[in-house]
């Protein structure tokens, strides 16, 4: 007891202390081409209802995303198939080229 601060953990703590976590960014040329990236891939859920939760969110023009993972396996699927829906709206995005405004 060298410090005097014995209190236990509490959930939140614990339950982050085994938790396994990947953080993606993904440059756009603007923040429009980045939002039009996002709402493409938001409704892609994850299928699980536990052990894995991922946030995405807009930084300029940079998509952020963050999984977190009880488990590797988990992870691993996730980001892979996260990968190829997001190969596919960046090649769809290329075809079509930059948005046009209205």
């Amino acid at each position: 007891m060298a410090n005097g601060n014995m209190a236990a953990p509490s959930k939140e703590e614990i339950n982050t202390q085994n938790k396994l976590e990947f953080s993606l960014n993904v440059p756009f040329p603007s923040t429009r081409e980045a939002s039009i990236a996002l709402r493409s891939l938001l409704p892609d859920r994850e299928p699980r209802k536990g052990g894995i939760t991922k946030k995405m969110a807009i930084s300029g023009s940079t998509l952020c995303v963050r999984w977190t993972a009880d488990e590797a396996r988990i992870l691993r699927v996730s980001v892979g198939s996260f990968m190829e829906h997001l190969t596919l709206v960046m090649e769809t995005m290329e075809a079509f080229g930059p948005p046009v405004l209205l």
